[in-house]
């Protein structure tokens, strides 16, 4: 059993494979932490300390024990009003407009199988891979429940937290704030690890240290946006990429979220994960219930690489769904860079044609196909075939793609709405704005009021009929603007952002069920909206709308740090580059590309006779790999915004196979040579590496690396491949 309950000692004790997680009802009914950590036997609760603290305040239940103060101890749900002064995970404005919350243990249930959270993303596991466990805590005052949720997938050493809150009472309450994880430190000093950018530069990696006062970090965008990701880790002083304490925080969540680090008077730390308190005021009725997305922890002590190893297994394995879950993702070429709005059907059968030649998968038809849509200024919304443009009807073209003997994919960007179309002609009120106010533009289109399932059910009937037209196997999911004009005409303001996301991930869920064999790529100006809540429905995602090989390898750098190599969409583009203008080989292009769902985004009609041949080599060996890409353990081998070079590499389950990927960021005259160190082979196995045919011991491809070559070339790049021999 995973689960354990102590009757006499009233403590629960959560064990995995490698970690123990451990907490206890006190003498008054709280609900305090005591451990979360490496895997220990017995009772932690000799680590609580009580202390006449000053003004730390006492509840009544202590009596005149001045010692016993919530404002100290460590607790599993912390809430406002109950004398602890520190960040609360839950917030409720009581029917009197008091703000308190006073929470007691009422009860428990443990159960095979991992709790669900209807109409929200969440791990998965067969019922015999997890547990769960539920705790029940109440108020007696105002009558408010918390159903705090534990998920157990004990060899994966992950565990997840959900809150549901409950108005159980006689009035109406409001939810001014939510998390649905507390992790609560008695020691140690800490750093946090957090993931920063902006369109077109998403996830780059900050490390702080946690000192006096609080680290915030979050969104109130609408989107877990560009900015930050709603992941983060807490480490030690010495943690390093493979040594060392760390604990991971990932929110699946698709909409804003706050995370907040704080380090109190007595250097005891708290971090907490869960909704953004901004633009969010949930009114509860009696009998109305709140669910607070999931957070999936993890303990991780052998570092950074350690942490993520166990995020890509549970991500791939236990997040993501569908028949792509772990199906080999076709290679697709999107018309976008190739040629933008200016295409009609011949340039879209052109594009087959040369794909098909190369070896190329797919064909995608990106943004221009729909209404009035010459830029970027209008026809959102019109969800109908421009038969004009295209000189064809949809169906007619699908079949001419398909002829040539690729697959046809399309772009569309559902929650969007154009000013000038004819939806917003006809339904104004079904944007996301203010009667009063003029609206906030972005990218010159508005916000469709996704929270509204009128407005989602014909946005759904019109998308559909789109896809019913042929054999569409692929949709890349577009969101291209923030939300600004939190507002719905039907005056449920401080849950509109809120009831936003549902209503994606509602639409997500119906599209899923109708068409289970359609591959969804998810999209918010690329890497917006990289998440684990889409990938629960879009099991991978458009990684950044930048496709420079050279900012990739940083982007795509810091999203390894949670999410799987098979959910990148990563994908060779042309030179110059359209947003660095940047010159790299294509050779270059192609190994960085080659760390995820690999593609291009070019002209294939103006590469030149070696090029294309290039091209072919690129898709034939990532064919070849695809396998160890997607599903092997993936290792950082260097750190690209410190080294000389960039590596990284990918190791298959029964570690005989290795795949390193490299890339020369300097040269210098009298250049030094780079030795890149290997991870988590067999150490006392020799392994052939497949073009030289030399042989490598495990244990010294691992102590001491392997030279790159030095050449007169800016940023070459280097793919070895290594197999145990005999």
């Amino acid at each position: 059993m995973a689960i354990l309950f102590q009757q006499d000692e009233k403590i629960f004790t959560i064990q995995t494979k490698q970690t123990t997680y451990q907490m206890k009802i006190d003498d008054f009914g709280y609900l305090l932490h005591l451990y979360y950590g490496g895997k220990i036997s017995g009772n932690m609760d000799y680590l609580l300390t009580f202390y006449d603290r000053g003004f730390s305040a006492n509840p009544y239940d202590a009596g005149s024990d001045r010692t016993y103060s919530m404002d100290v101890l460590p607790q599993e749900y912390p809430t406002m009003g109950t004398g602890d002064y520190r960040n609360s995970a839950l917030v409720i404005r009581n029917a009197d407009e008091s703000e308190c919350c006073d929470l007691r243990y009422a009860g428990h249930e443990i159960r095979t199988g991992k709790y669900g959270l209807p109409g929200f993303p969440a791990v998965h596991a067969d019922s015999e891979e997890a547990q769960t466990l539920e705790i029940l805590l109440q108020d007696t005052v105002n009558g408010v429940q918390v159903r705090l949720l534990y998920g157990v997938l004990e060899e994966d050493d992950i565990i997840t937290r959900s809150a549901q809150i409950i108005n159980s009472g006689t009035a109406g309450i409001v939810v001014e704030k939510a998390a649905s994880a507390c992790l609560d430190f008695v020691t140690g000093d800490f750093e946090l690890v957090s993931f920063y950018g902006r369109h077109a530069m998403e996830r780059n990696r900050q490390r702080v240290p946690l000192a006096h006062g609080s680290l915030v970090i979050g969104s109130r965008r609408g989107s877990s946006s560009h900015q930050y990701n709603p992941a983060v880790i807490v480490a030690g002083e010495n943690t390093t990429e493979d040594n060392g304490c760390c604990y991971g925080m990932v929110f699946v969540y698709s909409g804003n979220f706050l995370c907040e680090a704080e380090k109190d008077q007595y250097n005891q730390t708290r971090i907490l994960m869960g909704l953004q308190s901004e633009l969010f005021h949930y009114p509860l009725e009696t009998g109305e219930v709140l669910t607070v997305p999931e957070t999936i922890l993890c303990y991780s002590d052998q570092g950074f690489g350690g942490l993520s190893v166990k995020y890509h297994h549970c991500i791939r394995d236990h997040v993501c769904r569908g028949a792509y879950q772990n199906t080999p993702r076709p290679v697709l070429v999107n018309s976008w860079e190739a040629a933008y709005f200016q295409f009609d059907a011949e340039t879209i059968c052109q594009l087959a044609q040369d794909a098909a030649k190369l070896g190329i998968d797919m064909v995608v038809m990106d943004d221009g196909w729909f209404g009035k849509r010459e830029d970027d200024n209008s026809g959102l919304g019109d969800w109908q075939v421009n038969e004009k443009k295209l000189g064809c009807s949809l169906s007619e073209l699908i079949h001419k793609v398909n002829d040539a003997g690729v697959k046809f994919g399309i772009w569309i960007e559902p929650e969007m709405v154009s000013e000038d179309s004819d939806l917003y002609r006809a339904h104004p009120d079904w944007a996301m704005l203010n009667p009063k106010r003029n609206p906030v533009r972005g990218r010159n289109q508005l916000v469709l009021d996704f929270s509204r399932k009128e407005v989602r059910d014909y946005i759904f009937e019109q998308i559909c009929s789109v896809l019913d037209q042929g054999n569409i196997e692929y949709v890349k999911w577009d969101m291209n603007r923030s939300l600004t004009d939190v507002y719905s005409v039907d005056n449920r303001q401080g849950k509109v952002a809120y009831d936003y996301v549902l209503g994606v991930y509602d639409f997500l869920e119906r599209l899923t069920c109708k068409y289970p064999d359609l591959l969804i790529e998810g999209c918010c100006g690329g890497g917006g909206r990289f998440d684990a809540g889409m990938l629960y429905y879009t099991p991978q995602i458009w990684c950044s709308d930048n496709t420079d090989a050279l900012d990739r390898l940083r982007i795509q750098y810091g999203t390894s740090f949670f999410y799987p190599m098979s959910a990148i969409g990563a994908h060779v583009s042309a030179v110059p580059n359209h947003q660095t203008g940047r010159n790299i080989s294509l050779h270059t292009r192609g190994i960085v590309a080659m760390t995820g769902a690999f593609g291009y985004e070019l002209s294939l009609n103006r590469l030149t006779q070696e090029e294309r041949q290039q091209v072919k080599d690129q898709i034939r060996q990532y064919k070849e790999y695809e396998r160890l890409i997607s599903g092997g353990d993936y290792y950082r081998l260097t750190d690209p915004y410190k080294d000389s070079c960039a590596a990284w590499m990918f190791v298959s389950k029964d570690r005989r196979t290795v795949l390193l990927h490299a890339v020369i960021l300097e040269n210098h005259g009298n250049m030094t040579v780079s030795y890149v160190r290997l991870k988590g082979l067999l150490p006392e196995v020799f392994y052939e590496e497949k073009e030289s045919k030399r042989c490598y011991q495990g244990t010294a491809l691992m102590q001491a690396g392997i030279p790159l070559p030095v050449e007169m070339k800016e940023y070459p790049a280097y793919q070895f491949l290594f197999q145990v021999k005999g």
